[in-house]
């Protein structure tokens, strides 16, 4: 068995950086489609709804390592080559804009209907009254499960291993096979991931609590 010095250590870093890039991109990305469509599955037309409603429902009742594959080896068959990089970019984001899309529907429409009626008697137009009135209030709602799906989205990116993308649980699998330390290994890497999302989990919780209180 070989010893764990400081290339293993720096090869993790390593890891770990791309892990972070990974679901800081899919999060970003994902927020920005994700709040279209949640504007969208409110919308008064029918069509959109039921086309956003689609969309959503294909993410959330799939698995994400199917995703992967479909943009991954998908894209491949339409002719244009990509990288594993921009394939599980692609793919986090399309999954991330799914679960935000319907996180952030449901805070929309969780904020009380007396505010978009006060805002309507102001005179205040759709792109008005969303921004200044509705957003905001449904940002704050939304927060807890927001954080939530944030720490499952880190954990979810060691799937992108699968499809060849070197992360953090990659790089765990290259270094066990090289020093045949796996549980010493993969207890760093857990360890790793702890420590990203612990923290997140119970800032997402606190702020779950203290809004419950303030509700009462």
């Amino acid at each position: 068995m070989g010893p764990i010095g400081e290339d293993e250590l720096f090869f993790l870093m390593q890891g770990l950086k791309w892990t972070v890039l990974l679901a800081i991109v899919g999060f970003i990305g994902g927020g920005i489609f994700g709040i279209l469509i949640a504007l969208l599955r409110t919308s008064k037309k029918k069509v959109t709804r039921t086309i956003t409603a689609g969309y959503i429902g294909i993410f959330q009742g799939t698995p994400l390592l199917m995703q992967l594959f479909v943009v991954y080896y998908g894209v491949a068959l339409l002719g244009v080559e990509v990288n594993a990089w921009i394939a599980v970019a692609i793919a986090f984001t399309l999954h991330a804009s799914a679960f935000l899309g319907e996180i952030w529907r449901g805070s929309i429409e969780a904020v009380p209907k007396g505010q978009t009626e006060a805002a309507n008697a102001l005179g205040l137009h759709y792109g008005s009254r969303m921004k200044d009135v509705i957003l905001p209030q449904a940002l704050k709602i939304s927060l807890p499960a927001t954080i939530g799906f944030l720490v499952q989205l880190i954990k979810g990116t060691s799937l992108a291993a699968l499809v060849g993308f070197i992360e953090l649980t990659r790089v765990g699998q290259i270094i066990s096979n090289q020093t045949y330390r796996p549980l010493l290994v993969f207890g760093i890497v857990g360890a790793i991931y702890f420590i990203i999302c612990w923290p997140l989990s119970h800032v997402g919780s606190g702020l779950e609590k203290r809004m419950a209180k303030a509700a009462r």
